[in-house]
């Protein structure tokens, strides 16, 4: 595809990029910070598709922080936008997306703000309050685009919230190369579950759901399986019923265990993606990720399923760089801005 590079290049770059990345949000967020754009009415985070995904740790972290935000799909409104006085932060990878464009084009302009890779780029352009991820290379099935944007958003939660992004971050990039190595038993396992799996469930909890949402896309976009995604408690509620011979996927920890044991124990093929080492899902695949906090542990959960999606391509003999559909009304041109 033009204009990208290969799944592979992609993910071997992440660490090195994640850890170059953090700095150039740590100086753009001490500017909006001083310029007074982190403050006042709660943000609503708008995107489509992955980048919609990514804004579900940062709302759970602003709510955690006691800061009122939402997230919206930006192709599931009329527009003009009926958000009152709230900022909206626009999200897209490559500024391009028509939707959030037209959408944060219907906002005031003292409103508008955004979460950009490509920049020159016709979000933002629109946007006077930005954040610029830097024009970093990813593929077309996003990853590190995605991972820096769960980065920038959660970061961009905790400095609205606490007045500043936790110093943890500043050693992001070096443990998720230490993540690459650690996951690797574990995915490759895992991904003997879908070798022939009809299809996927994603169940994710709290921040965890944006995961869920991203690893439907991924595996239904990469390896060509029919996959859902629901929060946990919407999964509880009625949806769990129809479980069958598809790969149950479940982020999260002691509620996320219990559904993963329940499932197991019906005869259910599943996996349990977890920070807590602790957990006992018998029966159940488990990965165990790095300890982290709230805001960076969907990091880390896209980086597995980043790994698990390009091991089970492999082994259904779906090239990962082969898109069977494409649209013509999804991008804008590089310079094209709604009038």
């Amino acid at each position: 595809m033009d204009g990208y590079i290969a799944f592979t290049d992609a993910t071997a770059s992440q660490a090195e990029e994640l850890g170059a990345l953090v700095p150039r949000l740590e100086a753009q967020l001490a500017a909006l910070g001083a310029a007074g754009a982190l403050s006042g009415p709660g943000p609503v985070l708008l995107g489509i598709g992955a980048s919609l995904s990514a804004a579900a740790p940062a709302v759970w972290r602003l709510r955690a922080g006691g800061v009122p935000a939402w997230r919206l799909g930006a192709g599931d409104t009329p527009l003009p936008l009926a958000t009152g006085d709230h900022p909206v932060v626009a999200i897209s990878q490559s500024g391009r997306s028509s939707e959030t464009v037209a959408a944060l084009e219907s906002v005031a302009p003292e409103l508008r703000y955004a979460v950009v890779n490509t920049a020159p780029s016709p979000l933002s352009e629109l946007a006077g309050r930005r954040l610029e991820l830097g024009n970093i290379a990813d593929s077309y099935a996003s990853t590190i685009g995605y991972t820096a944007t769960v980065t920038a958003l959660a970061m961009l939660a905790e400095a609205w919230a606490d007045g500043r992004a936790d110093a943890s971050w500043a050693s992001l990039g070096e443990r998720f190369r230490q993540a690459e190595t650690s996951l690797a038993p574990g995915l490759d396992a895992a991904a003997e579950l879908f070798a022939a799996a009809p299809s996927a469930d994603f169940v994710g909890g709290g921040a965890s759901l944006g995961s869920a949402e991203a690893g439907a896309l991924l595996f239904r976009e990469a390896a060509r399986i029919p996959a859902s995604a629901m929060s946990t408690r919407q999964y509880l509620h009625g949806s769990m019923e129809s479980a069958g011979e598809g790969v149950h996927v479940v982020f999260g920890e002691e509620r996320e265990a219990q559904l993963a044991r329940t499932l197991s124990g019906a005869g259910h093929r599943v996996l349990l993606v977890t920070s807590d080492p602790r957990l006992d899902a018998p029966g159940a695949t488990v990965v165990v990720l790095p300890e982290a906090s709230e805001a960076q542990r969907p990091v880390f959960e896209a980086l597995a399923l980043q790994g698990l999606v390009r091991r089970v391509a492999e082994l259904r003999g779906v090239d990962i760089e082969e898109f069977v559909f494409h649209n013509d009304d999804t991008k804008l041109g590089a310079s094209d801005v709604p009038a």
